[in-house]
């Protein structure tokens, strides 16, 4: 490959295709800046961020949760009210019975007679409610909710997981774009080298025709023939041209610069050569979907402690302050409360059990599409694999022709200027090897793009 693009390069007399002071970028760098500045990958390393502060909330259900309450109002509620006075017996001790009586006479109809008393006043207070301070803190520790708390932290993790691969399988397609952005514009350019190396040629002609034509040695005719295949050579060079900026500018596009910036790229010459060919490993949209399924299995926990006991520890301190009684603050005090809270839902219509049937059903649902999805990947690496060795036979075959040609095109040449062979046909050696030129630029690339393609495939390129 390298001998053959050697030889290419040599027939360049006029490859002069990028900008005059643009900045050359290799292949890892338009690859690193793609990386940089991709949307979606930004995109993919917030959702992995935001699916760790997600599992970091769902792991602080483990532990005890605190309430801080206040309630500070101000009414204007107030009343009074009286107690009435009487009479109250006074007791003596009786030796007899041990134990001090009150000192009074039963009478026969069953009521007594006070013997000795002490007058109790009539009694009149007045409240107000006032300012009141109510504040407490609580706090709930779960000691059994079903499973519900273990099985949502398990699947935050999963979700962290599946954000971490799709961050690599996102990367990988913004590899495969960059890199199919980048071999274009390769191609692009190679292909303004041989246009303009092809019409070098036909320059060199013309001049030998036009020579042989003052001499009488060939017609007006010819040297028609070749002013046709010299205007057919410029235009091939203006649309390689233009098909160079273009690629560039979706290379800027893709890479995230401005799209009329200075670049260019280097020749395919100047990249390594593929190395051995990657086996199929584990890809990430395999391991993604191993994290669906297991998504899945834990959303069935996570239906079924619906139905299950809930078991939690309460506590909860409260402090009081407010109110007047008799021209006295009223309440100023704490208290604590502790207790055991133990709810059972009863499913008496099947509500629960059904819906812990159709978690069960999308577990099954999800193993399939793994199983499904598992043999597309591998049937997808088989085919990148089979296209990688096509393009390898393509592009042996492109060097082999190119060869040919390029002895064919000198054959004929001489035969040419030895008067065996006609213009015609000199013309037509030289279009040939103009595209053999071209095929082998192309299987070149394809070559490139199918090996980057074989590593996306095996889970081998991020």
């Amino acid at each position: 490959m390298k001998k053959s693009f050697f030889y290419i390069s040599c027939l360049v007399l006029c490859g002069v295709c990028g900008k005059v002071g643009a900045q050359t970028l290799t292949l890892d760098e338009c690859v690193n800046k793609a990386l940089e500045h991709n949307r979606s990958l930004s995109s993919a390393k917030l959702k992995l961020e935001q699916t760790r502060f997600d599992s970091k909330a769902y792991k602080a259900n483990f532990f005890p949760q605190f309430n801080l309450m206040a309630i500070d109002f101000y009414s204007t509620a107030k009343g009074d009210f009286t107690i009435n006075g009487g009479h109250l017996p006074i007791y003596n001790y009786v030796e007899s019975a041990g134990k001090f009586m009150p000192n009074v006479t039963m009478n026969a109809d069953g009521t007594y007679t006070l013997n000795q008393y002490a007058d109790f006043p009539s009694q009149s207070m007045k409240w107000k409610l006032k300012n009141m301070l109510i504040g407490g803190i609580s706090m709930t520790e779960p000691i059994y909710v079903g499973g519900k708390i273990t099985a949502a932290y398990q699947m935050s993790k999963l979700g962290i997981n599946m954000a971490s691969e799709n961050i690599r399988l996102t990367e990988s397609e913004v590899v495969v774009k960059t890199h199919e952005a980048y071999f274009l514009a390769i191609k692009a350019k190679d292909m303004g080298k041989v246009a303009r190396s092809y019409k070098t040629l036909l320059n060199e002609l013309k001049k030998n025709v036009e020579g042989a034509f003052r001499h009488g040695m060939s017609t007006r005719n010819d040297m028609m023939k070749v002013q046709v295949k010299l205007n057919e050579a410029e235009l091939s060079i203006q649309k390689a041209d233009n098909g160079y900026k273009l690629a560039l500018m979706n290379l800027c596009h893709i890479i995230g610069i401005p799209l009329n910036s200075a670049i260019d790229v280097v020749t395919d010459s100047s990249l390594p050569v593929q190395s051995s060919v990657p086996v199929m490993g584990v890809r990430p949209e395999h391991v993604i979907l191993e994290n669906k399924t297991e998504l899945a299995r834990q959303n069935i926990k996570l239906t079924r402690s619906d139905y299950l006991p809930d078991v939690a520890l309460g506590a909860t301190y409260t402090y009081a302050n407010g109110g007047e009684l008799a021209g006295k603050r009223f309440i100023d005090n704490g208290s604590i409360t502790v207790g055991v809270m133990v709810k059972m839902p009863i499913d008496l219509f099947g509500g629960g059990t059904n819906k812990v049937r159709s978690a069960k059903a999308a577990y099954q649902i999800a193993q399939l599409e793994q199983q499904d999805l598992d043999e597309q990947m591998q049937l997808d690496y088989s085919q990148c694999l089979n296209l990688y060795e096509e393009a390898q036979t393509e592009q042996h075959l492109c060097e082999v022709a190119l060869e040919q040609a390029a002895e064919n095109m000198r054959l004929s040449k001489q035969q040419y200027e030895v008067g065996f062979e006609t213009l015609s046909d000199y013309l037509e050696t030289q279009a040939v090897w103009q595209q053999c030129n071209a095929n082998l630029i192309n299987a070149h690339c394809q070559l490139r793009l199918a090996y980057t393609k074989l590593l996306k495939s095996s889970g081998k390129l991020r």
